[in-house]
This record gives C-alpha cells, sequence and structure tokens, in this order.
C-alpha cells in the first residue's frame, strides 16, 4: 500500500554517473575518500559506461585529469586531451544509449587550479576565462559530447558557449547550467579525484551558501542565455534552493549529489552507524521530493541496478 500511494519515485533514467578518467595510469586508481570510486583508464571508462547503460542510468559525465597541467588549462582545448580521448572512447563504445556529458571547467587542467584564467594579480578574468570556455566547448563538441557542463561560474559563460557552439554547428548539443554552484566545503574529497592542484579559495566565483535569492538571479541570466537544463549543487545541503528553482522554471531541473555527500554516507556506513543502501536511497528520494528531475550521483549504477531489481 505504501508502494502504491508513494508521492515521489526515482527511476534508474533519473540517474547520471560522474566518472573520471586520468591520463598515464595502466590501472583504475582508488580515491581514498570516496570508498568505491576510481580514477579511470580508458579502457575501464568504457565498462563503466557499459554497467550505466545497462543498469539503466540515462547519462555519464566526464571529467579529464591530465598528465601535464599549465596556466591556461591548455589539455583542455587539445582534441587529444585526456577528456576529448574519453569522449570519444565512450561514444565508441555506448554511442547513444548513454548521454554523454563533459564538464566544461578549467580546474582539472590548470597548475592552480582554479576554474578560469589568472590576471596579473592572480586573480580569475572572468572575460579571459569565457574565450578559453568557447574554445573547449566546441572541442568537446566534436569530440562527441552530447552534453556539455559548464561549471566554472562565470559571468555569461551559457550565452558565450551556446554561440560558439552554433557557430562551428553544434546546434545539437545541449547545455546543462550549474546554476547555483556554492562555494561548499562538501567538495573535498573532488580534490582528490581530479588531483587538483588549487590554491586559494573559489568564494569570487562560486556562490556564497548564505544566499538564496542570488540563485533565482542566476537562474533568471542563464535561462535567458539558452541553458537546457539547469543545475544546483550540491545538493542536500541545499534541497530548499533546488525546490525554489523547480517551482520557478518549465526546464529540467538537476542536482548534483557531491563527493561530500557520497563520502559521509559511506563513511558512516563502513562504521555501522547507518544503514548504507537506505541511506543512499533516502538521499535519492530527497532531491526528487525537492523537485529534481535528474539526479547526478556517484551511486548511479548500483542505484538503478537496485531500483530496476
Amino acid at each position: 500500500m505504501r508502494r502504491m500511494v508513494a508521492e515521489h519515485q526515482v527511476r534508474p533514467a533519473d540517474l547520471v554517473l560522474p566518472a573520471f578518467v586520468r591520463e598515464g595510469i595502466a590501472e583504475p586508481v582508488p580515491i581514498s575518500s570516496m570508498p568505491g570510486v576510481v580514477q579511470h583508464t580508458l579502457d575501464s571508462l568504457r565498462k563503466a559506461a557499459a554497467d550505466a547503460v545497462a543498469a539503466g542510468v540515462s547519462g555519464i559525465m566526464l571529467f579529464g585529469v591530465p598528465l601535464v597541467k599549465d596556466a591556461v588549462g591548455s589539455a583542455g582545448t587539445d582534441p587529444d586531451g585526456i577528456l576529448q580521448r574519453a569522449l570519444r572512447a565512450v561514444r565508441a563504445e555506448v554511442g547513444d544509449e548513454l548521454v554523454v556529458m563533459a564538464d566544461t571547467c578549467l580546474d582539472e587542467v590548470t597548475d592552480h587550479g582554479h576554474c578560469g584564467v589568472l590576471d596579473a594579480h592572480g586573480r580569475v578574468d572572468n572575460d579571459a576565462t569565457l574565450a578559453r570556455y568557447a574554445e573547449m566547448a566546441v572541442v568537446q563538441a566534436d569530440a562527441g559530447a552530447h552534453m556539455l557542463g559548464p561549471s566554472g561560474m562565470m559571468d555569461g559563460q551559457i550565452g558565450v558557449i551556446r554561440a560558439a557552439l552554433d557557430a562551428a554547428g553544434h546546434q545539437d548539443v545541449s547545455l546543462l547550467a550549474y546554476t547555483a554552484k556554492y562555494a561548499s566545503a562538501f567538495y573535498g574529497p573532488f580534490r582528490e579525484a581530479v588531483n587538483s592542484s588549487l590554491r586559494g579559495d573559489r568564494k569570487t566565483y562560486q556562490q556564497d551558501p548564505a544566499n538564496g535569492r542570488e540563485s533565482m538571479r542566476e537562474l533568471a541570466l542563464d535561462l535567458a542565455e539558452g541553458a537546457d537544463l539547469v543545475m544546483v549543487k550540491p545538493g542536500m545541503p541545499y534541497l530548499d534552493v533546488v525546490r525554489r528553482v523547480a517551482d520557478a522554471v518549465d526546464v529540467p531541473v538537476a542536482a548534483y549529489q557531491i563527493s561530500g555527500e557520497y563520502a559521509m554516507v559511506e563513511a558512516a556506513a563502513e562504521r555501522g552507524w547507518i544503514e548504507r543502501e537506505r541511506a543512499i536511497d533516502e538521499t535519492l528520494m530527497a532531491f526528487k521530493r525537492a523537485g529534481a528531475d535528474v539526479i547526478l550521483t556517484y551511486w548511479a549504477t548500483e542505484a538503478a541496478r537496485r531500483l530496476a531489481g
């Protein structure tokens, strides 16, 4: 009876699997702060993509970890960069059976670890970064990405990328806007996952956790610039923002269950303090109840198998 009258349901198709691929490794490398998650080789990434398809997951978001980083993130716009090779490998493996997404940001490929190009004073240069994003977007689309996720929180990034894609003939590549991305303490394990070299913090371009109305201003800008989907990140600490965004728009809304959220559940479950699978499923339901249509989660394949079973 509880199932019959349930108001919300999480489906495998609601889930997207974030995945890391690292250049220069022969075997997958475990991420110590995210038990069960690895930095993939191209071969193991192909298998992970195929497993996601088999489980009914709808998408995969790829993050590349290059061997060499520099001040402007050259690996991000190199057609032979690790992320571009990963995009081609996954498309070759699964074709259109997954929505293949690319992280369109510089933080994984810069030696300073920031999401943008720095000016002479060491500050992120918004407009110079937009030029790099436009170039990166076209290279990722050329490599086979169905959808791009500009995660750097630069002003105007959706509009600039949309214009660059259209000019390059990639009108069918869609944009997942990181509309409300907060300067959160929960990103810690992700920094290990991408071998981050971040110096300082990102408070000058990510949102203040104290602010909610600000996210609605960002939402209006992203929609005006041509966003196809909008996202809130992190997820669980910002369910109120997910709800506000979902109530305000008629485009799909995504939430990203980030590395710190994953790590907390896994750590508590390892110690026997919570029931692992029940806790995972409860967190996913929280996103649906708050209004998310799409959930990015490192448990995507596992949870999809359980839901399908």
